[in-house]
């Protein structure tokens, strides 16, 4: 076990990841974010440290050379972006210094993963991360370097057997599941809305790997306007008893938080109430399954903030074992730099005002249900393979 003392991993050039003005990823996310994390005094319950850049070799864990290659030029040269490579297109642009912001974002995250596997910290948190688009040959979806990926191989090269991945964004985790599709050392897990209704059109049940890795792909995908109870029953009756078997050695999560109701590119309806239960779900998995080993990274969420800063300010608080309790007042010296970079006016409070509770699977489950018929199709598809009733 690591010193107790998670890790907040920040380094302020992450803000530089940006694709420019109008484009739904705004980095001010994650300038507000970490301001707010200051503004509660987390800092002090967490070591923030910075981790070096991933370098070349490192990223040809789980990227082409050809297409690592082709990033670097458009970073230099943005006006050269090849679109082959999913590089210059209205969902990922160009901009200069591309490369070398998106290393940084996945540096972040395999330092992370390297630190939890030597034991020198149980916790950390990289709300930078988690851009899960990011395919072997090509950018997609906002995501140039898929750090969560990179950070799993990581895993895997220092000798990690079991990593499990659970992705709770609002879009399919398709970078990842597409990196381990035939690997049984890596269990990814996506809850997302179904593909008929949003990017990327993958993550349906029927996605559960190949050859050796079959039965180690799991897909949730929900019907539009799924709410917090629902989505939590989703979670809780998939997740745990998947874990509880696979027995990871390390547990990577992704908490993209464009499963809110105010997101402006998807059509959940989760308060931040619930988002923050998943948070607390998935730091109980870790110590019940994983060790206490967890890397916890962010991924999308366009309300930037209204959602993203509150979101993840209490993921970090949940890793460092300092919780803030949702009906917190929000600082007003936070209020105040919100105003100062947006122009806008921040939330009160740390919560929606929303108490999530939901129904356990054990309890029964309504065959005319669009939610319960997702989660049966889910353990329909994956449970035989790892010994489980479905």
């Amino acid at each position: 076990m690591g010193s107790g003392r998670s890790w907040l991993l920040w380094d302020e050039a992450v803000t530089g990841y940006d694709f420019g003005p109008g484009h739904p990823m705004d980095p001010v996310r994650l300038a507000l974010t970490m301001r707010l994390v200051e503004a509660f005094g987390l800092e002090r319950a967490c070591e923030v440290l910075a981790m070096k850049p991933a370098g070349e070799s490192t990223l040809k864990l789980v990227h082409r050379g050809d297409y690592v290659a082709a990033v670097k030029r458009a970073s230099a040269m943005p006006a050269s972006a090849d679109v082959t490579y999913g590089l210059g297109t209205a969902d990922t642009p160009a901009f200069r210094g591309m490369h070398e912001v998106s290393s940084l974002i996945a540096g972040q995250s395999i330092g992370g993963a390297e630190a939890i596997w030597d034991g020198i910290t149980d916790h950390a948190v990289n709300f930078a991360g988690g851009l899960h688009h990011a395919m072997p040959g090509s950018a997609a979806g906002f995501c140039v370097y898929n750090d969560a990926s990179l950070a799993i191989a990581r895993l895997l090269e220092l000798g990690a057997e079991r990593v499990a991945y659970v992705d709770v964004d609002v879009h399919h985790g398709d970078g990842v599941q597409a990196a381990f599709w035939d690997d049984p050392r890596v269990l990814t897990i996506s809850l997302h809305e179904h593909p008929r209704s949003l990017y990327p059109g993958t993550g349906r049940p029927e996605e559960t790997g190949h050859g050796a890795g079959t039965g180690y792909a799991v897909n949730v995908p929900l019907p539009p306007g799924t709410g917090d109870a629902a989505w939590l029953r989703a979670l809780d009756a998939v997740v745990p008893e998947l874990l509880a078997d696979f027995a990871p050695q390390v547990l990577v999560s992704q908490h993209g938080v464009d499963t809110h109701f105010e997101d402006p590119l998807a059509h959940l309806a989760l308060s931040v109430d619930a988002q923050r239960t998943a948070m607390e779900l998935c730091h109980s998995w870790a110590h019940d399954f994983a060790g206490g080993r967890w890397l916890a990274l962010g991924g999308g969420g366009y309300a930037v903030v209204d959602v993203v800063p509150r979101s993840w300010t209490h993921l970090v608080a949940i890793a460092a074992h300092a919780p803030i309790e949702p009906e917190t007042a929000v600082p007003d010296e936070w209020l105040a730099q919100v105003y100062a970079l947006t122009r806008m006016r921040g939330p009160s409070r740390m919560t929606d005002g929303r108490r999530p509770s939901w129904r356990a699977w054990e309890d029964g489950y309504d065959p005319a249900d669009p939610v319960d018929q997702a989660i049966r199709a889910a353990r329909q598809a994956v449970y035989p393979a790892h010994g489980l009733l479905p």
